[in-house]
């Protein structure tokens, strides 16, 4: 992670801020600078991130929010400005999900992965920009997945509402430029991660849910979403196997449904047995403060080259360029 910064950056809010990415998320924005609003539905967890960055030195407020009720999530920005004063970068995280085959699939499932996974994003924004248009600045990161380019099998719900997202946000950045706003809109898309959701989602599976493909820890995508709040950046992919998704699905679709239909169930289980009733957060919270990190930590790896390259691209680019002129003069200089 970065270091931590004692001069005051700005104001963020982050949703789905009590566990799992989003706290990390708040973790990162707060040893940045940033003084922090949390949303979420779970109470102690929000306490147990206000603690954390209070014990950073910065301010932090929290509103036990569920996203998918707009009124709630306006409140929450109106008392976030009263509170720590303007919005200078909003982060739409929260989400839920259900593991389920679709022939198994209730039509509540899908509503309610809908309401909180993507409206909970409109919502969120149509917010942010109630307050940051007229000011004309401000950044919103709307945080995707792999799976916003490219559906897999047994999340169907989670896949179409980030499908949903995707579109959202190229009709948004288009509108912002035509009114010339400089108001920002970056989309970071996701890996695997290990985080908490596999033991709280909703799931039908025989067997526990697990991240399907490599597994990053929280705080790789944390760092991200990091830069996109501070660079104007259309799209930030997360590892390679994010950039191998999202290109392979443009070049051969077939053949990622011919790999998925042979590995993706297998992919998205462990080998325990899974409580079939067993809690899980689709409609209530889990109690307790369960922190950033899933049960995954020992197969997660905490760097990926690929995104270090594309958050250093420009320097990257500039040391090739000096290299290669002194290279050329050396060559002109020997005649």
């Amino acid at each position: 992670m970065n270091s931590y910064r004692e001069k005051r950056r700005g104001v963020v809010v982050v949703t789905g801020a009590s566990a799992g990415l989003g706290r990390s998320i708040a973790r990162t924005f707060a040893q940045n600078g940033y003084d922090v609003s949390l949303l979420a539905r779970g109470v102690d967890g929000l306490k147990g991130a206000q603690k954390e960055i209070e014990a950073m030195g910065r301010k932090a407020v929290y509103f036990e929010v569920d996203v998918a009720d707009a009124q709630a999530v306006e409140n929450a920005a109106a008392k976030t400005e009263e509170q720590l004063g303007p919005i200078d970068v909003w982060v739409n995280n929260a989400m839920n999900s259900v593991f389920s085959p679709i022939k198994e699939m209730e039509p509540e499932d899908y509503k309610r992965v809908t309401d909180v996974t993507y409206l909970g994003q409109v919502y969120g924004t149509l917010s942010a920009l109630k307050r940051m248009l007229p000011r004309d600045k401000g950044k919103i990161v709307l945080v995707g997945s792999a799976l916003a380019y490219r559906g897999i099998p047994l999340q169907s719900a989670y896949c179409g509402a980030k499908h949903a997202i995707q579109g959202f946000f190229d009709s948004l950045r288009t509108e912002l430029m035509h009114d010339k706003s400089k108001v920002q809109v970056t989309m970071v898309q996701l890996p695997a991660m290990n985080t908490t959701q596999f033991g709280f989602v909703k799931s039908r599976l025989p067997n526990k849910p697990k991240p399907m493909g490599k597994i990053y820890q929280p705080e790789v995508a944390a760092e991200a979403i990091l830069y996109a709040a501070e660079h104007d950046r259309r799209e930030i992919n997360v590892g390679w196997p994010t950039l191998q998704a999202i290109v392979g699905n443009k070049i051969a679709p077939w053949y990622a449904d011919y790999v998925l239909a042979k590995n993706g169930y297998e992919g998205q289980q462990t080998d325990e047995p899974e409580d079939p009733n067993r809690k899980n957060n689709l409609w209530e919270p889990l109690p307790g403060d369960h922190g950033a990190h899933g049960t995954f930590g020992d197969q997660a790896t905490d760097f990926s080259p690929q995104l270090w390259v594309s958050l250093h691209r420009k320097e990257i680019l500039s040391t090739a360029a000096a290299v290669s002129a002194i290279l050329l003069l050396g060559k002109w200089l020997k005649g």
